[in-house]
């Protein structure tokens, strides 16, 4: 890992291009992105089964009910159980997210409103191949099912014709009745335009590699996304003398081990902790199945600092505006209210990112790449679609009017103008 000094003199000019460098080697090849997308829009199901073929090794994007059963038949009842409790306590946590519709009349018998309606149709990408997420179709589906959207899709790449029990189970558990079993590119184009096969949708949300954002940033007008970068994850952990050196060695490994470009940065003022953390990750990495995926990560993308001031840790941290952070630290609450950029945030030594990764109940699909900076992550929020309603009555348009004309004229509207002034009495 990057080892970086704030005390030394290009010390800002190193992260900077550390952070830049990792965010620039994520983006993909546009042109081949693109590529994919309009042959899926000119050549439909041909194109996505074409598509499946060379990077899933499937040929069926519709797995068959029987085939459905069977592999959630399969699924070990422990896993079932706790798909289960996630469920559950997601659910709680976004059903307090729901909004109130308002509702106003001023003096003049006006009557505003303003109110929140599901969207008709969402599409939900959870990662899938040779690793799956079933606690991703729990963070993209019950958000959606508690904002009332009625049809809900999910789009999860199989493997040699087999997606994930798990998967399945959760979905089954969200009562997803369409599933299709694609990925990348193609599958974003097939929901954006629809085939044969697909129907399209209003909307498309879920992380996925750096393909499938790249992807989704494409059909951005044509179809709805996530007003955020769902991209490979990240973490930064601020630690201090207290913190336990083994512990946040896993918390940085756990992320490490989603994907080659995940980033993990490690923080703190204490120098000992930082050589006892190297010591540590070396040590845990042996033990790790995935520790091949975690050691790379860690060797292209991961940092660690020594930041002399807690001030100077607040200002990197809002800088770097991490998916993840952890506040492994005993003063966290100094720190909480000067921190403004971040998909979400552990507080205390027990607060561990992988817990909010499955059941404590918050989101785990956050903005990644900066976007924390003027995004959050997935909420009910993001599956309603907000209307305004107005009835002016004709003393409102008297009151009002001259106002508006004035303002109309003004900018050179006249139209706009004329359109008030025709409504108004003539006196």
């Amino acid at each position: 890992m990057k080892v970086l000094n704030s005390k030394s003199n290009n010390f800002d000019k190193n992260l900077d291009y550390l952070i830049f460098k990792r965010r620039k080697n994520i983006k993909p090849d546009k042109i081949s992105v693109t590529k994919i997308i309009n042959d899926v829009k000119k050549n439909g199901d041909k194109a996505l089964i074409k598509y499946e073929i060379r990077f899933n090794q499937n040929t069926k994007i519709i797995p068959s009910p029987a085939k459905i059963n069977k592999l959630i038949r399969s699924l070990n009842p422990k896993v079932k159980k706790a798909i289960d409790t996630a469920y559950n306590r997601i659910y709680k946590f976004h059903s307090l997210q729901k909004f109130k519709n308002i509702s106003y009349k001023d003096k003049f018998k006006n009557k505003l409103e303003y109110k929140y309606l599901p969207l008709e149709s969402v599409a939900i990408y959870v990662p899938g191949s040779q690793v799956s997420y079933p606690s991703s179709v729990l963070m993209n589906a019950i958000p959606a099912i508690v904002a009332g959207v009625q049809r809900i899709v999910m789009i999860n790449p199989g493997y040699k014709g087999n997606q994930n029990p798990a998967v399945l189970y959760a979905a089954r558990k969200c009562k997803i009745k369409e599933i299709y079993s694609i990925g990348g590119p193609s599958a974003i184009a097939a929901v954006s335009y629809g085939t044969k096969k697909i129907k399209r949708v209003d909307k498309i949300v879920g992380p996925g590699n750096s393909y499938v954002a790249a992807a989704k940033k494409e059909v951005f007008g044509d179809v709805g996304i996530e007003g955020m970068t769902a991209g490979p994850s990240e973490i930064t952990i601020v630690c201090d003398k207290f913190s336990n050196p083994e512990w946040a060695a896993s918390d940085l490994i756990g992320q490490a081990e989603h994907d080659p470009q995940a980033q993990c940065i490690l923080i703190s003022k204490d120098k000992n902790l930082i050589n006892k953390i190297q010591i540590e990750i070396s040590k845990q990495l042996k033990s790790i199945p995935r520790g091949s995926v975690a050691r790379k990560s860690l060797k292209t993308n991961g940092i660690l600092m020594y930041v002399a001031t807690d001030n100077k840790i607040i200002n990197i941290v809002n800088k770097i505006a991490p998916e993840h952070l952890e506040l492994n630290v005993k003063n966290y609450k100094f720190f909480v209210p000067r921190i403004k950029n971040s998909g979400s945030i552990c507080l205390g030594k027990y607060a561990v990112m992988a817990m909010t990764d499955y059941n404590v109940g918050t989101n785990h699909i956050l903005p990644t790449s900066g976007s924390a900076k003027y995004s959050s992550g997935i909420s009910v929020n993001e599956f309603y679609k907000r209307i305004s309603y107005i009835n002016l009555s004709k003393k409102g348009i008297e009151s009002l009017g001259p106002s508006v004309i004035t303002l109309a004229n003004y900018e050179g509207l006249e139209a706009h103008a004329q359109s008030v002034k025709k409504r108004i009495r003539r006196k």
